[in-house]
């Protein structure tokens, strides 16, 4: 499916003007207006990493990232937003191929949530009774079906694995069945929509009840041979990328036209401005070749014998974590080199240095994700559950 993948980059470059038109619109309605969420259902942004036997496309994994850059470098929000519709269809891997069919099968379905175990599933006869509430629930305006984690209880008591860990699960419910909380009130990323997602005394079936970690993808390919937190952290970090792309793309186009305060020269004529933009140009380039570089070889590998070994996904993680940040430090070099037309609501630069810097702070790709990737190639014993 990866001609039809192209075909969604080839959409999201044409809707990408509109998307930077809109920018301020989106800031300001705090979410994904339905008009663009639905241009991107249309495109087939939220069916990129969904499997291709119920429906979806199936993509590589390196086309959905150009997806999400191309987004993301017209407006964070949205390149945010597509990000998280789009490996919400990671799921349907693993789910039977009824409820899979009955989550994802609509051409135009959006699918939300939060992956972190912050509510409770009490096990019972015919399923889980799911009570909680979940944060960072991005565009979940917009969302037919959610999910959320939750440790599985019984008789009060949290359910442990073989380890003495406890057990952990996805659960899916449709959006209907969840009240929204309007929290999102932030620096950055204030046009995803992160509201909070909340169910008391839910019923969910068995079926509609995976785990991420320990269980495997029942359909699809290569794409599925990588792990699901690592291309949310590598999707983060094409986002990020984007971000960046984009304010270079700000400070070439402003050191053209703008001359600075006590000067007869334009910023572009300026010796400092051409090392600063020139250095931060390379350095950009280094974390996006360093990103695709790995992915590249994770596709080989997820092509070959279908295997990511702990080394491999420590890579990836790697390569994400140090994209997102070095992302962040270009956007803030763009930042300093516009002055102090930086901080006008008019200037992108203003809104890519908030969007960045509340993208740097996902746990997925958190300053910690170094020791943890550090540990793995420096062959020492490590728990790789969450990589």
């Amino acid at each position: 499916m990866a001609r039809a993948a192209h075909g969604v980059l080839a959409a999201v470059h044409d809707l990408a003007p509109s998307l930077t038109s809109r920018a301020a619109e989106i800031e300001k309605a705090r979410r994904l207006p339905p008009d663009i969420a639905h241009a991107f259902a249309e495109a087939g942004v939220f069916r990129l990493l969904v499997p291709e036997s119920i429906g979806g496309l199936e993509a590589p994994p390196h086309l959905a990232f150009d997806v999400f850059e191309t987004l993301a470098e017209a407006d964070g929000a949205a390149g945010w937003c597509a990000l998280i519709g789009a490996t919400s269809g990671l799921p349907a891997a693993y789910l039977p191929e009824a409820e899979a069919r009955l989550i994802y099968g609509d051409p135009l379905a959006i699918t939300g949530g939060v992956y972190a175990p912050t509510g409770r599933a009490a096990k019972e006869v015919d399923g889980y009774r799911l009570t909680g509430r979940w944060k960072w629930a991005s565009g979940s305006q917009n969302c037919g079906w959610l999910m959320g984690g939750a440790l599985l209880m019984e008789s009060g008591k949290p359910i442990l694995d073989a380890q003495g860990a406890p057990e952990m699960r996805m659960l899916f419910f449709p959006a209907a069945s969840a009240t929204l909380h309007d929290t999102w009130y932030t620096s950055g990323l204030c046009g995803t929509g992160s509201l909070d997602v909340e169910v008391t005394d839910l019923l969910v079936p068995d079926a509609r009840a995976v785990s991420l970690s320990a269980d495997k993808p029942v359909r699809g390919g290569a794409t599925y041979a990588f792990p699901v937190f690592g291309l949310l952290a590598l999707g983060i970090a094409a986002v990020a990328l984007g971000m960046a792309k984009g304010a270079l793309n700000d400070i070439r186009t402003l050191a053209g036209a703008r001359v600075p305060m006590g000067s007869r020269r334009p910023m572009a004529e300026r010796a400092a401005v051409q090392a600063a933009f020139a250095e931060t140009t390379a350095r950009f380039g280094a974390a996006r070749g360093f990103f695709r570089a790995e992915v590249a070889r994770a596709e080989a590998a997820a092509e070959g014998d279908g295997m990511l070994d702990p080394e491999l996904r420590a890579a990836l993680r790697l390569a994400a974590t140090y994209a997102t940040r070095t992302a962040a430090q270009v956007v803030d070099t763009c930042y300093d080199l516009g002055g102090g037309s930086s901080v006008f609501s008019d200037n992108p630069l203003q809104r890519r240095f908030r969007d960045v810097h509340a993208a740097t702070q996902h746990m997925m790709i958190a300053p910690q994700t170094y020791e943890l990737t550090g540990r793995v190639l420096l062959g020492l014993p490590t728990d790789t559950t969450s990589l």
